[in-house]
């Protein structure tokens, strides 16, 4: 099980930065997403629940609200500060392309990505880590290797510091439905304020 994981969440997404495939990450991701399906759908010990629980949503609700309008100041205050000329770039530049990233990125990127870093590693794994917290830092580790192909450090270490935040969120309220929410947030945020030039394929470590 140890050489899976080490196969699956560390030397593929470390290949994938190297090598280029058609099409890049999304083909791949929804691949791994209907493996994922098949598996919690097979797997006798996994609750289903966990995929939804909507009622979960609302009492983490506060949480997920204060910390994401610290991060939208934070994020907001660095690009102003760091890089003005891309301050709300996307939205005031391509409106339709935003729009379009509104509405697709939850459904195509979140929730498979969710599905994959929090539901299946931290059930098909758990066996592997010693408590939750540890558990929580391999989703972490996992989920910053995966954006090591856009070629720059912001995407690894704000995906970092997300996996690490959305892993035990999904720990504490057993609710993919809740993780994605936030997970959403977050990434719509990035898109919006002028970071989301970080999260293209093919950008560098230069840019």
């Amino acid at each position: 099980m140890i050489a899976e994981f080490m196969l699956v969440f560390v030397a593929l997404p470390v290949a994938f930065a190297f090598v280029h495939v058609p099409g890049g990450p999304i083909p791949v991701l929804l691949l791994l997403t209907i493996a994922v399906v098949f598996y919690v759908r097979r797997a006798r010990d996994f609750d289903r629940a966990d995929l939804w629980r909507a009622s979960a949503l609302r009492p983490a609700l506060p949480s997920i609200l204060r910390l994401w309008a610290i991060a939208a100041i934070a994020a907001v205050a660095a690009v102003f500060v760091f890089d003005r000329e891309h301050l709300f770039d996307l939205p005031r530049h391509n409106p339709a392309l935003w729009v379009l990233i509104v509405i697709a990125y939850p459904v195509v990127s979140v929730y498979p990505q969710e599905l994959l870093f929090r539901a299946f590693l931290l059930h098909r794994y758990a066996r592997l880590f010693r408590g939750e917290r540890t558990a929580a830092a391999a989703s972490a580790v996992s989920f910053g290797l995966a954006h090591l192909l856009f070629g720059n450090p912001v995407a690894v270490i704000l995906t970092l510091l997300g996996g690490w935040l959305f892993a035990r969120r999904y720990q504490q309220t057993r609710s993919l439905l809740t993780v994605c929410v936030e997970h959403a947030a977050y990434g719509l945020l990035i898109f919006t304020v002028g970071l989301g030039r970080y999260f293209y394929h093919g950008t560098n470590f230069a840019s």
